[in-house]
């Protein structure tokens, strides 16, 4: 078994930059899985092995498999095994030193604080030194990726922080509910008024002039205001291709608290 292991619970932008971080410094990392996760930002979302068997955030490699053993064998690999285990029940056998929440549901969905020696929770919903031993912050601000001991992190506020002077116009909502056609791609660059995508043959508008820095699957099923996207005024196309900033901080975050608390896990 590997001694230095950890298991992230989801594996869609805040967790795969998590994953790829801890992976970069030497550790075995898992993901788990939903049999149909949501990823907007798909091009850095290890989640996205589900559906296509393979996947790439930045230079790690992922890999779908279906049991503890081909997990074994993949980190023999240094790639990302991903697991379809919603109920995380591969834990017994998998053993990780770490487990980190980052399902991202606000609520806590079923973490325990007896699940691993060390247990994370990303964000809104886990109680630090009740159901997990520490909470990593995910709001922008000036707390971003601050560990927190005991108590909570900040409140969702639905609010996006600005980009660029964009702030709730980034975030592409879905006009209603039904299927969603995606009419462009991430990574298009699109003028203010383009039709993005239809859900349910209702067009889905750019506020903007942007770049499609995110999208969800073409074919899936959304509720009305679902998140489904993410425009970006900043016309860069290395931002499709990299985890954000946000990722990047919480995930030091989370290698904090793992060392404060398992200073041997650390490579």
């Amino acid at each position: 078994m590997f001694d230095r292991m950890v298991v992230v619970r989801g594996g869609g932008d805040l967790g795969s930059g998590v994953a790829l971080r801890l992976w970069r410094i030497g550790f075995s990392v898992v993901v788990l899985e939903s049999p149909n996760p949501v990823a907007v930002r798909r091009s850095v979302a290890f989640a996205e092995a589900v559906y296509d068997g393979r996947a790439s955030v930045e230079e790690a490699q992922s890999c779908l498999v279906s049991s503890t053993d081909e997990v074994l064998a993949i980190l023999g690999r240094r790639q990302v095994p991903v697991l379809v285990d919603p109920q995380a029940t591969a834990l017994g056998a998998l053993a990780p030193c770490a487990l980190v929440d980052a399902i991202m549901a606000k609520r806590n969905t079923g973490t325990s604080i007896e699940m691993a020696p060390v247990v994370i929770g990303l964000g809104p919903g886990f109680d630090a030194g009740s159901d997990v031993h520490a909470v990593v912050e995910t709001n922008r601000g000036p707390n971003l990726g601050r560990v927190i001991w005991l108590g909570s992190a900040e409140p969702d506020t639905g609010d996006p922080a600005p980009v660029s002077g964009h702030g709730v116009s980034r975030v592409l909502r879905a006009p209603t509910a039904g299927r969603l056609d995606v009419v462009r791609s991430i990574g298009d660059i699109v003028e203010e008024g383009d039709v993005l995508a239809t859900v349910n043959g209702t067009p889905l508008r750019a506020a903007f002039r942007g770049l499609i820095r995110g999208m969800a699957r073409e074919g899936l099923v959304v509720e009305n205001g679902m998140k489904i996207g993410d425009l970006d005024p900043r016309i860069d196309p290395n931002l499709c291709r990299v985890v954000s900033d946000k990722a990047l901080a919480v995930a030091g975050g989370v290698l904090e608290a793992i060392i404060m608390l398992m200073p041997k896990a650390l490579p």
